[in-house]
């Protein structure tokens, strides 16, 4: 061949750490293997039994690679011959499990090639899936003589996971949904945790649940320094609510699935950066049949024998058919109810809701259980039992006071 082609992949270097060899001044080295430690320009003076270097190292293999990294190749084809080649075209295509990607910077072929000259391309790629991935690069050019000439070679990597992500889903009975990240770094080497963030779906908003407000300032639950050792996991904490437009469709919104998806950016090293964003995040949709009853008010605390107002929402959850609903109210041992019971409440149309103030008393002292709903569909005649509703904390009225 007349020229010769090199790859090098492009990566910051590393901080050197020394193997520290000593022994004790009544062996037989004496004290000579603490002088050349302390001779070694490489270490950190007053700290050489410490393995720690001042100096950086350039890699010498590809070393890891990592999902959600940017992988930098320098490509280099050289004339090392004494004629002049011409019509040179180098391609870079990268191999993987599932697809080829062109990473080649120009696809036009260079005109000529004189002796001890070469042609230099750097390609960049973020990586995007895990798994053996094959960097194919190959050359082809034309001779003095008019001959044709086509060579290439193949350079294998690994791609790794660098995160494991674990996802917690609760659905609360006011339509919020509380979701629960779990991440660990399973790589070799701490990474700097930049930003985790949740993008939600179109139909809710979010708020993040990761932070303190401390003097009027906000401040990280996992403090100023965002570090993730190695193997350790951080647990992240977000409450989605849906947006006012959907909020009222009870149809609509409890049949969502989707939730959003997290985006991760980390920087490890000397400030490499990697980003991970996970596919679109489920959950497991809350069936809360024909009719949901739930409560919009309650206080905490409520003295003994004393009335106290609740407010309750009542959901038509099927979107075909409207009900004709009658409340019915039943004491238990503990909760009186206030007021008529059996009453008519009208008419309730598909995937509408209506607003209900009921008033009642406790009887018996600490935290008790609201029970005791009776919803009666006149059309199919069909009654929905609700108990176990809430919890109110019962206290004498001496003892509030």
């Amino acid at each position: 061949y007349f020229l010769i082609f090199a790859v090098m992949r492009l990566t910051k270097p590393t901080l050197f750490t020394n193997i520290p060899v000593t022994c004790e001044e009544r062996d037989l080295p004496g004290n000579l293997f603490n002088q050349l430690m302390k001779d070694d320009p490489s270490i950190v003076k007053g700290a050489e039994t410490l393995m720690l270097g001042e100096m950086l190292t350039l890699p010498q293999n590809f070393g890891n690679i990592f999902l959600g990294e940017t992988f930098s190749s320098y490509i280099s084809v050289h004339n090392d011959s004494n004629q002049v080649v011409k019509d040179i075209l180098v391609k870079a295509d990268l191999q993987t499990s599932s697809q080829r990607l062109n990473l080649s910077a120009s696809s036009a072929a260079v005109a000529e090639l004189k002796p001890d000259c070469c042609i230099d391309d750097v390609i960049h790629h973020e990586v995007k899936e895990i798994g053996t991935h094959i960097l194919v690069c190959a050359v082809s050019y034309t001779t003095q003589t008019g001959e044709k000439m086509y060579f290439r070679k193949f350079f294998k990597f690994q791609v790794l996971k660098p995160l494991d992500v674990k996802t917690k889903f609760y659905n609360a009975e006011t339509d919020e949904v509380f979701l629960e990240a779990q991440i660990q770094n399973i790589t070799t080497s701490p990474m700097f945790m930049e930003k985790v963030s949740l993008e939600p779906s179109m139909m809710y908003k979010v708020a993040e649940l990761n932070a303190v407000d401390t003097a009027g300032e906000s401040e990280s639950t996992f403090g100023s320094r965002t570090y993730l050792q190695p193997m350790d996991t951080r647990q992240y904490l977000y409450c989605l609510k849906p947006k006012q437009e959907f909020a009222e469709k009870a149809g609509v919104i409890k049949g969502v699935t989707v939730i959003g998806k997290l985006d991760i950016v980390w920087k490890t090293n000397l400030g490499e950066r990697g980003r991970l964003q996970t596919s679109q995040l489920q959950r497991m949709a809350p069936g809360y049949g024909d009719v949901r009853l739930s409560l919009e008010t309650i206080p905490d605390t409520v003295n003994l024998e004393e009335p106290f107002n609740i407010t309750c929402k009542i959901t038509n959850c099927s979107s075909e058919r409207t009900m004709d609903l009658v409340l019915e109210m039943c004491n238990t041992n503990s909760i009186h109810w206030c007021g008529v019971s059996g009453r008519q409440l009208g008419k309730l149309h598909p995937s509408s809701s209506l607003h209900l103030a009921l008033t009642l008393l406790s009887s018996v002292q600490g935290l008790q259980s609201v029970s005791g709903l009776r919803l009666t569909d006149t059309f199919l005649k069909r009654t929905y039992e609700y108990d176990d509703i809430a919890q109110v904390c019962v206290v004498s009225s001496e003892v509030k006071q």
